[in-house]
């Protein structure tokens, strides 16, 4: 499962600090989800337009390995990593939010969408989220996955014993 990040795993807002950096805010329950969504054998990286080190930083935090920033060419970069993983990109999900992710929502095999995205994206969406984008959309997609591939109990009840 590969997400977007600005406007997927956060609002959308940029914010800059004094020196110019970058700052963002990600949710600790989208966080989890995707930790959980990886222990349960899905892996999952990241893909976005502009460059962080804020996402790196998030990246590493959740042991994400595979991310890719400061991509213009989405599509090629999807393609490049359904090569190396040896899938078919029908076995692959995305989440994206704007219309330079339509070329991988359109390819990949569950394509999905936090509900602000533009209509051009929801409407050719698998499935939109109805949480907002970076505050519970990515959890809710990964919770979906997860109960899809009858995983997600499992996960629950490791916190019960």
């Amino acid at each position: 499962m590969i997400f977007d990040v600005d406007g997927v795993l956060t609002d959308g807002t940029l914010l800059y600090g004094p020196g110019g950096e970058e700052l963002k805010a990600f949710s600790a329950h989208d966080g989890h989800g995707l930790k959980m969504l990886a222990a349960s054998g899905v892996a999952c990286a990241l893909l976005s337009a502009r460059r962080s080190t804020a996402v790196a930083l998030r990246a590493a935090e959740l042991g994400i390995d595979e991310v890719h920033q400061g991509v213009e060419d989405k599509l090629a970069v999807f393609q490049k990593m359904t090569r190396q993983k040896g899938l078919s990109a029908e076995r692959i999900g995305y989440m994206g939010d704007e219309l330079v992710d339509l070329p991988v929502l359109t390819r990949c095999g569950f394509a999905c969408a936090p509900h602000e995205a533009p209509e051009a994206v929801r409407s050719r969406a698998h499935y939109v989220a109805r949480a907002p984008a970076g505050r519970g959309a990515a959890r809710e997609v990964c919770e979906l996955v997860m109960r899809a591939q009858e995983t997600y109990e499992p996960c629950v009840r490791k916190y019960l014993a």
